[in-house]
């Protein structure tokens, strides 16, 4: 039992070496930035492949026995929390930058690239919820996997990561274990399998990794702005960059 807490203690605490290992794209030398997404995609490709080999009843420690050990527990664990504290490092974000002058990026453009993440990030859960077809543990739906709160909770904090890990981090650290909480009350909830938040916090992820690289290889020095839509009947969000 204690072995299973641990394991999964230590799949949500991995990210952390993910910040370390794919700090910004201005630290690294030009002759092998074409490497820097292979590399950042490996941790969040892992967790999306995890969370695949551990759905149902798969894998070495598979979604329902995770499920048991935590109704077994903590038979009477109930809150609304997962649903809002995810946002709090957003509101740090804000407030940052207001004390520090080493974030990465202006406000202005901190915004589009979180809004820009999350979008992406989006445009993957959702329809990957319609095709998996996975039943929450507690019979509500059929749009389990991947976990949307999850995936939301690590483009945050992946964006708070890349903007002030040059002036501390603590900070990093803080916005993922935030994140990382909030996956985990997801399955204490009731509301996840442990394979929907792998595979949400690796979505969250690479949404972040693969926005900024696209920002640090063709829109660094454009004019962005990110304006309301219309399309099709459906409100968005539109990422406009003046080349």
């Amino acid at each position: 039992m204690i072995i299973r807490i641990t394991l999964f203690i230590f799949l949500f605490g991995i990210n952390n070496s993910f910040a370390q290992q794919t700090d910004s794209l201005k630290q690294i030398p030009p002759e092998v930035k074409k490497h820097a997404y292979v590399k950042g995609a490996i941790l969040p490709a892992a967790l999306v492949g995890l969370g695949i080999y551990t759905v149902r009843d798969n894998g070495f420690y598979s979604s329902y026995d995770a499920s048991k050990d935590a109704r077994r527990e903590f038979p009477n664990f109930s809150t609304k929390a997962d649903d809002f504290v995810f946002f709090i490092p957003a509101l740090g974000l804000y407030a940052f930058d207001l004390f520090s002058s080493q974030n990465r990026h202006h406000i202005g453009r901190q915004t589009g690239l979180l809004l820009s993440s999350g979008a992406l990030m989006g445009a993957l859960v959702y329809p990957l919820k319609a095709v998996t077809n996975v039943t929450r543990p507690n019979g509500e739906n059929n749009r389990a996997f991947p976990s949307g709160h999850t995936s939301s909770a690590f483009v945050i904090a992946t964006v708070i990561d890349k903007e002030f890990r040059a002036k501390s981090p603590w900070i990093s650290a803080g916005a993922y274990a935030i994140a990382s909480s909030t996956g985990v009350m997801r399955v204490l909830n009731n509301e996840h399998w442990m394979s929907d938040v792998l595979a949400g916090a690796g979505i969250g992820l690479i949404s972040v990794h693969t926005v900024y690289y696209i920002h640090e290889h063709y829109l660094k020095n454009k004019r962005i702005a990110v304006v309301p839509t219309t399309l099709f009947g459906g409100q968005g969000l539109t990422l406009m960059a003046t080349f």
